[in-house]
């Protein structure tokens, strides 16, 4: 069983490179944030790219990040834990160069490699209303350690590519090996990204989609240079433009989750401006 009776874990998880994992984590946590929930993003990526986006200190000057917090005793967690970032409401998990060495280091002092990160994030079970875990691209140990801490899976699928939908077998069946540690984990489905109705390669890819993950989520982030200057700025797509179409599609994205995932927002929350 999961160990996250309370919290909902969100495991954005997909192997392929560039298929938008970081911009999603980033966008949702903003979103969710202004919905008044409490959120903490996890970043298991190496490249530490939504740490770079969101963080208010280099991932390299920071001393105490996900990949010691793997390594270290339960108590550890709120060492690693930086409640100031560049989005209100969200607290961070820094991502490490590092991860790359703990990866390989996790064999060799757990029994049980996989679920270090469940057993490291489980006090804040309670604490936060939702996790969000960015996964590096690909399916090793460290996704397979964000996997079997998620309650939930979102696998980020970039629809304007003929490759898209590339290795997706291969995730499916690592997400049926992580149930047998995590056998409560669900897979929400395929989220669309850089998503135009009116191309053909979206479209037969939207259809081939559905039938590989069984469900595609309802709302689809559409193709924006909006994506590439929030990162430069360090801002979400909300605060950069919001009034863009992929700020409202994101916004729309939470909205969705947070009623599939019963997510109680505070009241004052959730404005839609």
């Amino acid at each position: 069983m999961n160990s996250f009776d309370q919290t909902k874990v969100i495991a954005i998880a997909n192997h392929k490179g560039g298929c938008g994992k970081t911009t999603t984590v980033i966008n949702l946590a903003a979103e969710f944030g202004r919905l008044g929930l409490k959120v903490l993003v996890v970043d298991m990526d190496p490249q530490a790219n939504a740490s770079l986006h969101i963080g208010k200190t280099h991932p390299s000057r920071v001393d105490f990040t996900s990949a010691e917090l793997l390594l270290s005793n339960v108590a550890s967690l709120p060492a690693a834990i930086h409640e100031e970032t560049n989005v209100e409401g969200v607290s961070l998990i820094y991502g490490s160069l590092a991860l790359g060495k703990t990866e390989d280091e996790l064999k060799d002092v757990t029994p049980r490699p996989s679920e270090e990160l469940r057993s490291k994030l489980e006090p804040a079970d309670g604490i936060y209303d939702v996790i969000l875990i960015d996964c590096p691209p690909s399916l090793k140990l460290l996704t397979s350690n964000a996997m079997a801490s998620a309650t939930h899976i979102i696998v980020p699928v970039e629809s304007g590519s003929q490759y898209g939908l590339y290795g997706a077998d291969d995730l499916l069946k690592h997400i049926d090996k992580i149930k047998r540690i995590n056998p409560s984990v669900r897979l929400l489905g395929a989220l669309l990204i850089k998503h135009d109705e009116r191309q053909t390669v979206c479209k037969l890819l939207e259809s081939t989609a559905l039938k590989t993950f069984g469900h595609i989520l309802p709302v689809k982030i559409s193709t924006s240079t909006k994506v590439n200057q929030a990162a430069v700025m360090q801002q979400s797509l909300h605060a950069l433009d919001r009034s863009s179409k992929v700020a409202r599609e994101f916004r729309q994205l939470a909205a969705s989750l947070a009623q599939t995932l019963e997510l109680n927002a505070a009241e004052e929350g959730g404005k839609n401006e």
